[in-house]
């Protein structure tokens, strides 16, 4: 049976609106975008062209004209009200961005009724483009990493399967065969992501430098780990400045965040020892050398597993409900998470066997007067149900 994701009603909702911006969907690697595009088209009514640039020529521009002017055409011939055009890998042809702005100004001065969707594989080079040239003449759709529910839907995950393995549905054929697996998860989604997505569109000066960092960051997700000890711990030298830049732009990639110690004072949120987060736990998991029966069996092991499946829930949704995800840590009291949001903070503490006990929350919510607190597993919210969850429903 086939699977279909939210996303889906929000993409035919919005191509069904009058005209009035480009919509583009973005999401890390391996999510499902172009699945689900194919998916709105199967089901429109409206007469569409869907192309792909992934064999286009990077410098070629001409390309996406020759594309809209065969749109147009199509529209002018079948004597259709509204014609739609989905471009797919539109990042690799380089300035795309001032391209599209073109056609779609053009169509926009005469009333030519075409609506546009974009998409591709680097959400790095998308966003770039975007800023560039297309400012408020977008909309973002945000596809981000498969929760528990969608992976338990769509592959029958258990709650300890998702909480090791992830959630990639491409990867998901793969977990009978744990090495195959792993391999699968490192070649075919963290290679092209930090060779394509990061290596080839941003300032990186050290390429070895960028890896290693994500390496030594998927291998401590859910631990603070100073930068400096980091920087200590790679052979490609560099400073903390630019281990700190690295850890942005793989940020914005949605693969690995330093969350920030939640303070009232911005410097000292800034200026804290970053908690390493993976965005999706098959991360974590692909760089270690145990494997998922071994980790299971020791608790404090299995607690780190758990306490980052709960981070990457709640960071992998933060850009799309708008709120920030922060630590807190006062000597030996400590908060696992505080999300931050317009209606205040709340802080959740995730209890899994990794620590007998924590009077952190106590103090956190004499200091902070967070508006909830939460305990995520033993004698609080259950893992199924967080990891089931929209977060803000927590707010």
């Amino acid at each position: 049976m086939e699977f279909i994701r939210n996303h889906c009603e929000i993409i035919k909702r919005r191509i069904e609106e009058p005209r009035c911006a480009i919509q583009v969907l973005v999401g890390p690697r391996q999510v499902g975008k172009s699945t689900l595009i194919q998916q709105v088209l199967r089901d429109t009514v409206i007469p569409y062209v869907s192309v792909s640039a992934d064999a286009v020529g990077k410098n070629d521009l001409k390309w996406i004209h020759n594309v809209w002017e065969s749109v147009r055409a199509n529209m002018n011939i079948s004597q259709s009200k509204e014609y739609l055009l989905v471009i797919d890998e539109i990042q690799k042809i380089e300035n795309w961005s001032e391209q599209v702005k073109l056609e779609w100004d053009w169509d926009t001065s005469r009333r030519l009724n075409i609506k546009v969707v974009l998409l591709g594989s680097s959400r790095l080079m998308l966003m770039s483009g975007l800023k560039e040239s297309l400012a408020g003449r977008f909309e973002l759709v945000r596809m981000g990493h498969w929760s528990f529910q969608e992976m338990r839907q769509a592959f029958g995950f258990g709650i300890e399967q998702y909480i090791y393995f992830g959630g990639y549905p491409g990867a998901a054929r793969y977990v009978g065969d744990e090495q195959r697996w792993k391999r699968y998860v490192k070649d075919s989604i963290v290679k092209p992501a930090i060779e394509k997505d990061v290596v080839m569109t941003s300032n990186i000066y050290k390429p070895a430098l960028m890896r290693q960092l994500f390496m030594i960051g998927c291998k401590y997700s859910a631990e603070l780990l100073s930068l400096t000890k980091v920087v200590g711990q790679l052979q490609d030298a560099g400073n903390v400045t630019t281990a700190a830049s690295y850890l942005n732009i793989l940020e914005e990639c949605q693969m690995l965040c330093g969350l920030q110690k939640y303070a009232y004072d911005e410097a000292r949120k800034y200026n804290s020892i970053p908690k390493f987060q993976v965005f999706n736990n098959a991360l974590l998991s692909a760089f270690q050398r145990q494997n998922f029966d071994s980790s299971r069996k020791d608790p404090e092991l299995w607690g780190r597993w758990v306490e980052s499946s709960v981070g990457a829930h709640l960071v992998s949704q933060a850009e799309e409900n708008d709120y920030h995800v922060f630590y807190w840590r006062n000597r030996d009291k400590e908060v696992d998470f505080v999300v931050l949001a317009d209606e205040g903070c709340i802080a959740l503490e995730v209890k899994s066997g990794r620590r007998w006990s924590n009077t952190g929350m106590a103090e956190f919510a004499k200091a902070f007067n967070p508006v909830h607190s939460y305990i995520i597993g033993t004698g609080g919210i259950s893992l199924e149900d967080f990891l089931s969850c929209n977060v803000t429903d927590l707010l």
